[in-house]
């Protein structure tokens, strides 16, 4: 498990748009970290 720091507003609308597609906030963290490394 890692920890980071982001702004409360934006946590909380990531886990709005998260629970409205049936996800985590950390699935969607895990696609967005590995789209990220797989760039140039």
């Amino acid at each position: 498990m890692r920890s980071f720091r982001i702004p409360d507003e934006l946590y909380a609308a990531a886990q709005a748009k998260a629970e409205e597609k049936g996800e985590s906030v950390s699935d969607v963290v895990r696609r967005a970290l590995e789209r990220y490394v797989k760039r140039p």
